[in-house]
């Protein structure tokens, strides 16, 4: 089973290539911001190109994954659909196909004739990927495959990938906007238990080299019984005032409650996935959500990276409702198995009452306290 994980950690970066290669090849770059206006707005798929970006690099995982381990490919999921129409109202099934000119052709009919641009991302889809890592080969778990489930995230925080820069700019180490917070989002889940096992998160565009191309970086965790594995420093912040990362449109109300723990200390960024980064890198202690914007395949990799450090992500709802006088020592994780209890059909895959990932129970407990406050104050109303 550990096999899997190189397995990922190849699909991820092949993925990372697709999304440099559309940024960086002039013939996809220009669909890739193009929008049509008037009467062809959103008519031809071509306007929406960043979603087709999405589900290549989606189908390219399920693909790569599926060829390795076919057990397991019914249980891969991912945020996008893979059907389009293009200018001629032919609906079409994106694939990976068997060689690269039958992918170029297949991509030729989504992008209306494109075969320049076709032929690029076909390349980029059937181009051999292999990961060197040492750590990888010594690995040794057995984890039963035929009860895993994957989520996928094939470019989380798309916006900022299609019209983000490279920002050089950031604070503590925080990038507030740009690419360095788009990512492909790979997570590994209990199909029995719902709980996260494995996770990848991979930054297409982590550097810029001296040549002035991008490069990019993953991180990965493993959290099974009791073996916990990751890539990644356990980092101790040696400050005593706690850090917290959100996203700037959170509610001023949540803001407030909870500037007396951080001070100053209060970060804004774009991007689920780069924000639990954040947590899992120590850059922050915690990540805050409210509402029921994010979804399985956002928190899946996240989850099971900090999980294996030692934190969690926990529901937010479900964990302010408990009895403050009752029983801690169960704060309800996110689960990945099954929609959250209110999910609507159309967002069935929420996370439902939002959440908080942190990075140690003390850090949680002081921000489920803060909140606690102001859940009261709003009900007594």
């Amino acid at each position: 089973m550990a096999s899997i994980l190189p397995a990922l950690i190849c699909a991820s970066e092949k993925s990372a290539n697709i999304a440099r290669a559309c940024k960086r090849e002039e013939e996809l770059f220009q669909l890739l911001i193009e929008e049509k206006k008037g009467p062809d707005k959103n008519k031809k798929f071509v306007q929406d190109f960043k979603t087709l970006a999405d589900v290549i690099i989606q189908e390219v995982i399920k693909n790569d994954i599926a060829e390795k381990f076919p057990e397991v490919a019914p249980h891969i999921a991912g945020e996008e659909s893979n059907k389009f129409e293009n200018g001629l109202g032919e609906t079409i099934t994106v694939k990976v196909c068997k060689t690269e000119q039958e992918t170029a052709e297949l991509l030729g009919k989504v992008l209306d004739g494109n075969l320049k641009a076709a032929g690029l991302l076909a390349k980029c889809i059937h181009e051999s990927v292999c990961i060197n890592d040492p750590d990888l080969q010594k690995l040794t778990i057995d984890i039963p495959i035929d009860t895993i489930g994957i989520w996928v995230d094939p470019i989380d925080s798309t916006n900022q990938y299609i019209k983000g820069q490279f920002e050089d700019k950031f604070k503590d180490g925080i990038h507030t906007h740009g690419l360095k917070s788009a990512a492909v989002l790979i997570g590994v889940f209990d199909r029995n238990l719902g709980q996260p096992i494995m996770g990848v998160i991979n930054i297409p565009f982590h550097e810029v080299d001296s040549d002035l191309r991008w490069r990019g970086k993953y991180y990965w965790g493993i959290s099974y019984k009791d073996i916990n594995i990751y890539s990644v420093p356990k980092q101790n912040p040696a400050h005593n005032q706690l850090s917290i990362v959100m996203s700037s449109s959170e509610k001023e109300s949540i803001k407030k409650a909870l500037a007396p723990l951080c001070g100053e200390r209060m970060y804004y960024a774009c991007g689920a996935g780069y924000k639990g980064l954040c947590t899992i890198l120590g850059l922050v202690d915690a990540y805050v959500v409210t509402e029921d914007t994010t979804f399985k395949w956002d928190t899946c990799a996240p989850h099971a990276i900090l999980k294996s450090l030692g934190g969690g992500f926990v529901n937010l709802a479900k964990t302010l409702s408990q009895p403050k006088d009752g029983d801690h020592g169960g704060f309800p994780e996110l689960q990945y198995t099954r929609p959250d209890q209110g999910a609507k059909q159309s967002d069935k895959w929420a996370n439902i009452g939002g959440f908080v990932a942190y990075r140690s129970r003390e850090q949680l407990e002081a921000i489920i306290n803060a909140l606690s406050l102001t859940a009261e104050n709003t009900t007594s109303r």
